[in-house]
């Protein structure tokens, strides 16, 4: 039996806060066997609410292993909270800045030391009323391809029902459901021979990893996705550049951190 990982004082004080946190909701964890118990990975997941970060991060840790996010900087300076990102291994993102892929380098530099890497590939949460994935960003593709790591997909449903962050209604009761679905790692060797740098690459991967984590999503639902996705990341972005909220920023940074990098084709 694989021994947890460990994660020091501060992911144990994450972990006291989060575990009750996610408790009202009820957890089903389908294939959380596929996690690596040791070793390098990238998980690659939806975003349906803010919710998500703290129920995501128990669901890792359930598993023995410490999740690593990506986060906006400046929560490193919110009282309490911010110890507990700089302690627990986060990875903060300096948004608008010329020092965003700093991120990138401090993930590469983490799945090189055996860490869990967290990415929600949409950036935000995706503003389409029924749910689904929205288009994404290429941040966890260039992630993927320029690390020979596992790279997992996982669907999440449920969150979305607890507290939904665009109407801002929180409905903890009745219980709700919340299930995680673990889909087999994402073979991309046929990627890694030409220029995993190139923009119609990243696009490529990019599309591979969401598809995947949509057919997991439509799987859970029993429900067919859409033929197209819901909007695009750029018109996200923009509609929701007013919302303000610590608990989504764990997931909305990576796309800061991948425009610091650009294509190399320019495509």
């Amino acid at each position: 039996m694989a021994r947890r990982e460990k994660g020091g004082f501060w992911v144990g004080l994450a972990a006291a806060a989060f575990y009750p946190l996610t408790a009202i909701g009820k957890r089903v964890y389908l294939g959380a066997e596929k996690i690596p118990r040791q070793g390098p990975a990238v998980l690659v997941m939806n975003h349906i609410s803010h919710l998500d970060p703290a129920v995501d991060a128990v669901f890792v840790h359930r598993q023995k292993r410490v999740p690593r996010f990506f986060l906006k900087a400046s929560l490193k300076d919110v009282p309490i909270f911010g110890r507990i990102v700089t302690g627990s291994g986060q990875i903060p993102v300096a948004r608008g800045s010329s020092a965003a892929g700093d991120s990138l380098k401090a993930a590469h530099q983490a799945l090189q030391e055996g860490k869990v890497i967290v990415i929600y590939p949409e950036g935000t949460i995706t503003k389409d009323p029924l749910g689904w994935p929205k288009e994404a960003y290429s941040g966890a593709a260039r992630l993927a391809l320029q690390n020979d790591v596992p790279v997992i997909p996982i669907a999440r449903w449920g969150t979305n029902q607890i507290f939904n962050g665009y109407t801002k209604k929180f409905t903890p009761f009745p219980r709700k459901t919340v299930t995680h679905l673990v889909g087999d790692p994402i073979d991309l060797s046929a990627y890694r021979g030409g220029n995993p740098r190139s923009a119609s690459t990243l696009r490529e991967v990019t599309a591979v990893l969401m598809d995947e984590v949509t057919r997991l999503l439509a799987e859970i639902r029993h429900e067919e996705p859409p033929a197209k996705k819901p909007e695009t990341a750029a018109e996200t972005k923009k509609a929701d550049s007013s919302v303000a909220d610590v608990v989504k920023d764990p997931a909305t940074a990576l796309d800061e951190a991948a425009a610091a990098e650009k294509p190399e084709d320019g495509a």
